[in-house]
Order: structure tokens, then sequence, then C-alpha cells
């Protein structure tokens, strides 16, 4: 008797489970390789994966129920998955934009805030006439990188490329690209995930160009040893930052360029990032000594040679360059920097000691000016609607115009780069 009852409280003890599997109540661990149902940005820039009835926020951190955050999901609909998710970008209808759609079979659900709209959910063809229900993905695509704000739904290798202004909707076959069951739109590129992979696509002609699939742990979470593409690197203190150039293009893109590097300045909500800068100026690949734009011409100088890129959606060089700067400015390389003020057709280039003046509007272009500055060197150089800003290693000086720069006799007290403007460590 005595052996029977232990041995049935050793039974009633045993919660272990089959080597290699989670208890029924655990939570996903998307470090284990995971096909997400659905993935979104809200209006702060904060991330959403979903999988089941679980979700992410960010880039690291456990999963919770997505009831827990969108909590009316439930009340319609008993939650198994979401289907797809997308942030809209529509300016010109605030009522709108920056809200978040989400698809549950033909359903849609509206939020902002966290918090869903009223009305919702509808039918998604009252919608979005013309698109399927029971979708697999879908992302938005701003004006600049399709040709009007759309959306792309993707059902199987079928996507619908809804114009969200007339509300039409063009079907595409692309079975060049896996069956995507979610997609992303972050930094201006996009991305399939089928499986715990990845493929980055043009989301014009659905191209993909590099190496892909690539695996997402690697690069859209944080799963600690074994997974990464950054080498363990950490981020670099404030104090460290050096800028071989910065620039703002017609469309209100920023950029600053470090050694091999670049990262967007503009895009903060959407989290901080540095990339190669062969990924967008695929003919560049070392350092840059100067950048500035003109008009919706992106001009990139290493040496002696100039590079001018159209400001399109997708940079594009333009045929026929590199060309040597003396013959593009009428003026020997190399530059320590380049800058063009707001509706200004002079380009204030600076060389050591000297910052020469030179008119782009002007064939041929030559040098109109010739001035000293009070800086035996700088590292790159600014100008926006504020005025000029000069960068020597983390600090940076303030000036009113490029005129002031050449007359001051005494330096303004150095300002120093911030974390909040370029994400360094302080």
């Amino acid at each position: 008797f005595v052996f029977v009852f232990i041995l049935i409280c050793l039974c009633l003890a045993d919660h272990s489970h089959p080597k290699g599997e989670d208890p029924p109540d655990a939570k996903p661990d998307r470090c284990k390789g995971i096909e997400f149902d659905a993935i979104t940005p809200d209006e702060k820039g904060n991330t959403f994966f979903f999988k089941g009835d679980h979700l992410w926020k960010g880039f690291s951190g456990p999963a919770e129920l997505s009831n827990s955050i969108f909590k009316e999901l439930d009340d319609y609909h008993h939650l198994g998955h979401v289907d797809a998710a997308f942030r809209m970008h529509h300016q010109d209808d605030l009522n709108v934009h920056d809200h978040i759609y989400f698809f549950l079979d033909d359903k849609i659900f509206s939020y902002y805030n966290y918090t869903l709209e009223q009305g919702y959910p509808v039918e998604i063809q009252q919608e979005f006439p013309g698109v399927p229900s029971h979708l697999d993905a879908a992302v938005e695509c701003p004006k600049g990188e399709c040709i009007t704000d759309s959306v792309l739904f993707f059902k199987g290798n079928e996507i619908y490329s809804f114009d969200i202004k007339t509300k039409s909707v063009k079907k595409k076959v692309w079975a060049h690209l896996p069956n995507c069951t979610s997609a992303f739109r972050w930094l201006e590129h996009y991305y399939c995930f089928h499986g715990y992979n990845f493929t980055r696509f043009h989301p014009v002609s659905g191209d993909v160009t590099g190496t892909y699939p690539k695996d997402a742990r690697n690069y859209f979470m944080r799963c600690g040893e074994g997974f990464g593409h950054g080498g363990g690197a950490r981020k670099q203190r404030c104090s460290e930052v050096k800028l071989n150039a910065i620039t703002i293009d017609d469309k209100g893109r920023s950029y600053a360029f470090q050694d091999a590097m670049y990262m967007r300045l503009d895009t903060h909500r959407d989290g901080s990032h540095h990339f190669p800068i062969s990924r967008l100026w695929k003919e560049i690949s070392v350092v840059v000594d100067a950048v500035f734009n003109y008009g919706d011409n992106m001009y990139i100088i290493q040496g002696d040679q100039v590079y001018i890129y159209k400001s399109a959606a997708h940079y594009t060089l333009i045929e026929g360059y590199p060309k040597p700067l003396k013959e593009e400015l009428g003026i020997d390389g190399p530059v320590d920097a380049a800058f063009l003020c707001p509706n200004q057709h002079i380009v204030n280039v600076i060389q050591g000691q000297k910052m020469y003046d030179i008119d782009l509007a002007a064939t041929p272009r030559a040098v109109k000016m010739e001035r000293p500055i009070p800086f035996p060197e700088i590292d790159a150089g600014f100008c926006d609607a504020d005025g000029v800003k000069v960068f020597i290693g983390p600090e940076y000086y303030s000036y009113q115009s490029p005129m002031i720069l050449a007359m001051g006799k005494i330096k303004p007290a150095p300002q120093t780069i911030s974390r909040e403007k370029f994400g360094c460590e302080e």
C-alpha cells in the first residue's frame, strides 16, 4: 500500500514534458524560429510582431497576448490569429493616416492609440474594394516609393496594389517571391517574411536584389548568442562620433555619413540604424568626403571625383558619372565639406581653412568667391532653415549663415552631438 501511494504521488508531481517540447501554456519564443502572421508599426513607431493569439512589441522582449493591447479584437472575433496588418500612410486624410489596420478573415479593424475606431469592424470590400478576404500579408507604400499612396496586399503569389485615394486596385503575380505570411516596411525598404526568413523586394516591380532569404533572427530581433549581424558591436558613444558628411534631400530625408556607413536622421520613431553606404548608393563603397543636394540631385564627393544621383525613391547614378570634380564644379579635390542652404544655388565648399562659393546655376561652374573660415579643418558641414552647422569630431558650431561663418572672429560655444539625433550612447 505504501509503495502504491508513493508511486501515485510521484506521477502527480511529474510535470515534465517530452524532450524539446514546451508545456501547452508556454509563451511562444520567436528566437526558436517562428513564421509571423503579421508585422506592423504603430503611430509611435513601436513594431508589433503577431503569431497566433500572441504578439511581441519591439525587437526584444517576451510575447504577450494580443488582446492585452488590442482589446476589442477578441470582442468581435475569437482571436486565433491576425491575417495581416499595416500602418496607413495617407497624409491627405488625417482621419486615417497612421492608423493600424488589422485583417481577420473578411473583416477589418482600424485602431489608433490602441483604441478601436468607431464603426469598426467592417467588411474588407467596404473599405478596400477589389481586395480579397483571408489575406496572407499587407504593407503600406507611400507616394514616392510607390507611384501614389498605396497598400500592397498579398495572397499566395498574387499581389493587389491598392491606390488609397482612387480606391482602384491592380493585380500582379510575383511568382519569384516566396509566399509572404507577413510584410513589413522599415526605413523605406520592403521585406517579405516567410518561415523564419525574410526577402527584401522592390515595392513596384517586386524585384529582389542581393542574397536572400536571410534569417530574421539575425536582423529583426535580439536573440542572443549565435544570432545577429553586427558582430556583437556595441553602440558608438556620442563622444566618439566623427562625421564625414551630412545632408538633406529635396524630399526631407536627412543622412549622416561616417566611415563606410550611413544613417537616416529623420526616421527616429522607426528606430536608428547604421547601413553600408553601398546599400543605397551602389557605386560608393568607401568613405565619402562631402555630400550636398541641389534640386532633386544628390552630389557625393570622393577624392577628386563627384557622383550625382537622382533623389528618387531609390537613388540612381546619372549616366556618365562619376566625373572629375574639376570638370563639374571647377575646383580640385579633395574637399573637407560642402553644403547648400535652402532655396539657394550657391554651394559652399570647404578645403582646409578656406570656403569657396560656387554658383551651380552658372555655366561653366567656377569659384565665385573665396573666404577664410575660423577653423583649421572641419569634418562636415550642413545648412538648413536654422543656419549653418560646422562639425568637428563630436561637437558642432552654429552660425546664422555662411557669411557670418566666414566673417566670425570669435567661435560660438560648441554644442555636442546628441543621442536623440544620432542614435549614439551618452
